[in-house]
């Protein structure tokens, strides 16, 4: 289990207390083995593309040098200050963002990323104390996510059919299928034959072509439905098909699929108003925030000894 950035204070500190210049890698290595990591777990990442270890690493050591603990001494490299020596020698069992408070210089740090009206700082959940702010990021975003992929299911299941065999349109358009909006705007909802709504290019070219069944469903969908329009296929000797809903499939239904000779994706709703958000039909964009970081590049030649 990857440590909270928190639990690695104390051991970061005290690889640092040889007294010796190191370089960030070398703390990875390190504290990688002591925590035992495995492979998966050094390699795992955040949506940014840092690795987790890693970045709650930089975070411990962004704290220890806030409080005076540790200080940087070149590109990606760090040193025990005086004050960490004695600290290591006081022995603490942990060290985490409580105990850094009794220094000013963290204590002033720490003020200053908090609101200023006392009214305004919200109670912040124990667990939520041990992630670092781009974790924190990550919980906010996937919440919000979530949140959206069910109100805008919610809102597709309101819908009338035929504008959801618009949405279904749309959707199969913007993902690369269908060629034109207006040549897919033919193709679906004018076969109704065998349990087929509709016929779309797989690609731009034409080069093969895709069945459609696009229904709003109430409950879920069995076996029996999806053989219906497995069925419809074979009758037109075809091997492709999309079969979308905003319900849900039952497991007999998935493992039909997975056996049959036919490529069949079934979609159900939850898919379906994920690719709509991955794709931009029915949402908009309210705000988009960027991640960055110091380039210690451009301090190279100032940093180095």
């Amino acid at each position: 289990m990857i440590p909270d950035y928190q639990s690695i204070m104390l051991p970061l500190l005290k690889f640092a207390g040889d007294q010796q210049e190191h370089k960030n890698r070398e703390a990875i290595e390190a504290l990688a083995d002591e925590f035992d990591l495995t492979e998966e777990e050094k390699k795992e990442r955040l949506p940014s593309g840092n690795k987790i270890f890693t970045n709650r690493i930089g975070w411990a050591k962004t704290y220890l040098k806030k409080a005076g603990l540790l200080k940087a001494t070149g590109r990606a490299r760090f040193k025990i200050t005086e004050k960490g020596l004695q600290v290591l020698e006081e022995n603490p069992t942990q060290i985490d963002s409580k105990y850094l408070e009794q220094f000013p210089e963290f204590a002033g740090f720490m003020e200053t990323s908090r609101p200023t009206r006392e009214e305004s700082r919200p109670e912040v959940p124990e667990e939520f104390e041990q992630k670092t702010p781009e974790e924190l990021m990550k919980i906010g975003h996937e919440k919000l996510h979530k949140d959206l992929t069910l109100e805008l299911l919610e809102i597709v299941k309101k819908c009338s059919p035929s504008f959801f065999e618009e949405l279904v349109i749309d959707l199969l358009v913007r993902m690369g299928y269908g060629g034109s909006r207006e040549d897919a705007g033919k193709a679906i909802g004018k076969s109704g034959d065998g349990g087929i709504d509709g016929i779309i290019k797989e690609d731009k070219l034409g080069l093969d072509i895709v069945y459609v069944q696009a229904k709003k469903w109430e409950g879920t969908i069995s076996r029996p439905e999806v053989q219906k329009f497995a069925g419809a296929l074979q009758g037109r000797r075809a091997k492709k098909g999309i079969f979308i809903t905003t319900s849900t499939f039952s497991k007999g239904a998935l493992e039909f699929v997975s056996k049959i000779d036919s490529k069949i994706v079934l979609m159900d709703g939850e898919q379906l108003a994920e690719l709509m958000i991955e794709n931009g039909i029915g949402v908009s964009k309210v705000a988009s925030y960027e991640i960055k970081r110091v380039d210690s590049d451009y301090f190279i030649n100032e940093l180095a000894e």
